[in-house]
């Protein structure tokens, strides 16, 4: 007699490895990277390996300003005042 359950187990795996849809081992509260805001900050991930920091436009009410990011993440205030952030295209 065969095993519903394992055969459709065994299908599932199978189609993940083909498919490249394994869940990754990074931890679910990694930060992403580039802006993001939580329920009371905002921040800039700046994802890299090379040690680079980059200048990055912060969007708020009022003029935008640039800021000089090294690696990791950077708070860049309160989520209710930032309302974005992106890379500039340039080291600093």
């Amino acid at each position: 007699m065969i095993n519903t359950k394992r055969v459709l187990a065994a299908l599932a795996v199978a189609t993940a490895a083909v498919t490249g849809s394994f869940v990754s081992a990074a931890p679910a509260t990694a930060d992403p990277c580039g802006f993001y805001a939580t329920g009371s900050d905002a921040f800039y991930n700046h994802c890299t390996g090379d040690g680079s920091r980059v200048v990055i436009e912060v969007e708020v009410w009022g003029p935008n300003y640039e800021r000089c990011v090294a690696p990791g993440r950077t708070w860049l205030g309160s989520s209710g005042k930032i309302d974005g952030a992106h890379y500039v295209g340039r080291t600093c």
